[in-house]
């Protein structure tokens, strides 16, 4: 009766299940947590059987207060619909759950404010660590340092304060892809982008072109977003000289330079050739398929979290992580090639 009206009223305890197993509560607690002590096999399956039939859900916060953690991590994010960052949270979520942590994801919003009044919170909610891969200011890194939750930055344009950063070179991957379409004869080359000074990819497209003795082509700067992108690319096109080729900072941005190119009745790669940036799954899709500069997001997010959970692990400044140009149709080939970008310096 009473292990009926328990499982009604949701409230089943360890002493519960300890009961219904004929053990003591001390041996739920080593079978559940995986204590080093030893339990018999036959004792451990009663027990197993006891939280399958009862229900029992361990408390959360109970386990967090016994082991000193909460086994929680959390990550900023600038924006999660962004196939980017959409792919960055589904692959720091399944190697969080690889390491037995679970994964709070934030989109921040409102700049350095936003980031603060983001990390105070995940540090009141005793987060064991913390990834942030949105841009990280001055303000940001103050929030950080009070907050005292270890740290490690993702996605960032360069070096932060000494902050663990794990990255790759924008410029060093900007400039492949550049120097793709040169090589395939382009030398009108256009740029879609953010317009951020410190943005790696403009500097790439630019030393490029100059190591190439091009003229620079246009830039255009336009939020990342398939919308912004089209703005981008009808700008672009609208122009007196139209260039035959164009390097976009983003797969995502890239998705609307595309339209504009159709919508323009211009032929894609015949009329005007493009390579983006990031290796976003959906970048294959598009049509034609984007040849792009991809970032190697799972062994970077592996890397970070590894930093956050191992005790020693962190690091006082940035790792990079090589990239690799993919070519399909966008740029004239759809071969499917891997070509590793070379390393800075």
């Amino acid at each position: 009766m009473t292990e009926i009206s328990n499982r009604a009223s949701g409230r089943v305890t360890r002493n519960d299940v300890a009961r219904y197993a004929g053990v003591s509560s001390a041996v739920v607690s080593y079978v559940l947590n995986d204590s080093p002590k030893r339990v018999a096999p036959e004792t451990r399956a009663r027990v197993l059987e006891a939280v399958r039939v009862l229900r029992y859900r361990p408390n959360a916060a109970a386990r967090a207060l016994n082991r000193g953690s909460m086994e929680m991590l959390g990550l900023l994010v600038p924006d999660s619909r962004n196939p980017f960052f959409a792919e960055l949270c589904h692959m720091a979520e399944s190697v969080a759950d690889d390491q037995g942590r679970a994964l709070l994801v934030i989109n921040v919003e409102g700049g350095t404010e936003g980031i603060s009044r983001h990390v105070q919170s995940l540090a009141s909610r005793q987060v064991d660590g913390l990834l942030i891969a949105s841009y990280l200011s001055r303000g940001g890194v103050v929030a950080v340092d009070h907050a005292a939750i270890p740290t490690v930055l993702l996605n960032q344009f360069g070096p932060v304060d000494g902050l663990p950063t794990i990255s790759v070179s924008f410029e060093v991957g900007a400039r492949r892809g550049v120097e793709h379409l040169i090589e395939h004869g382009h030398e009108d080359i256009a740029f879609v982008g953010g317009g951020d000074p410190a943005d790696g990819r403009e500097i790439g497209w630019l030393r490029a072109l100059t190591a190439a003795g091009l003229r620079p082509g246009r830039a255009v700067h336009s939020g990342f977003s398939p919308t912004e992108g089209y703005r981008a690319g009808r700008e672009l096109l609208a122009g007196q000289r139209r260039p035959s080729a164009v390097f976009v900072a983003s797969d995502y941005q890239a998705i609307g330079v595309i339209r504009a190119v159709h919508e323009a009745g211009l032929r894609m790669p015949e009329d005007i050739a493009l390579v983006s940036f990031d290796g976003t799954p959906g970048a294959e899709f598009s049509w034609p398929p984007l040849t792009t500069v991809a970032q190697p997001m799972r062994a970077m997010v592996t890397e970070a979290i590894r930093q956050l959970i191992v005790p020693g692990a962190l690091t006082a400044g940035p790792i990079e992580f090589p990239m690799t140009l993919v070519t399909r149709g966008s740029c004239g080939l759809d071969h499917g090639a891997d070509q590793p970008a070379p390393p800075a310096g």
